[in-house]
């Protein structure tokens, strides 16, 4: 299934409600199941970004889904990447003949 690394950036209402933050990945991640999709790992980090969130999703529309509906909350604002493992990356290597 692909992967999709997300950076989060906390709102100015996410982060008043800091302390609620780990309850608030715990219901991230039930979001992404009932999509089809699974939360790999959040970690929250000191830099540009609060989280980073690593996410396992069938397609990209899924993706999307689920972070339209993280950012509709308001508590982040997310940056998407789409990330390829090694098998995904010599496949696309293969196909540049």
């Amino acid at each position: 299934m692909p992967k999709f690394v997300t950076l989060l950036n906390w709102t100015d209402q996410g982060i008043e409600n800091y302390k609620d933050t780990a309850k608030r990945a715990e219901a991230f991640g039930a979001a992404a199941q009932k999509l089809g999709a699974r939360l790999l790992d959040i970690y929250w980090t000191v830099g540009p970004y609060d989280l980073v969130a690593v996410v396992e999703a069938p397609d990209d529309e899924t993706a999307t889904a689920l972070l339209l509906q993280l950012g509709g909350v308001g508590n982040v604002r997310t940056t998407t990447l789409r990330a390829f493992g090694s098998e995904e990356m010599e496949s696309i290597i293969g196909k540049v003949g």
